[in-house]
């Protein structure tokens, strides 16, 4: 992979990057305990029992979305490691090319399409 195509993949990723974070801070708060980790925030509606119970099924609506977007911010930031190392867009697994059309739909891959299929299995 050219010089050119790697940097457009590396705007790409960072563009996600900055995104998600940005989502990420609107629901949940750096941990100052473990870093790259964030705890999402206990929505506070009432004190009635009804508004308990919205409270804690927000909560874990919140906990979910959080941990998946974590899932993802953690991807990219792999993938903008590879970029850094020169392997980028190489398949973890078997060594060979990552096809761009693979990238073009998710530039985190860090396996070709072969081995992402056989790895499910």
């Amino acid at each position: 992979m050219n010089k050119k195509t790697i940097e457009k993949y590396k705007k790409i990723l960072e563009e996600k990057e900055k995104q998600i974070t940005k989502d990420l801070e609107q629901i949940a708060e750096k941990n100052r305990h473990i870093k790259g980790d964030y705890k999402a925030r206990f929505p506070h509606i009432g004190t009635h029992q009804d508004e308990n119970a919205n409270e804690i099924a927000d909560y874990e609506s919140l906990l979910s979305t959080e941990q998946n977007i974590e899932v993802d911010l953690v991807a990219i930031k792999k993938a903008l490691e590879r970029i850094e190392k020169g392997t980028y867009g190489v398949c973890e697994k078997c060594g060979k090319e990552i096809n761009q059309k693979r990238l073009d739909a998710f530039p985190e891959a860090n396996f070709c399409i072969d081995c992402e299929k056989n790895k499910k299995k």
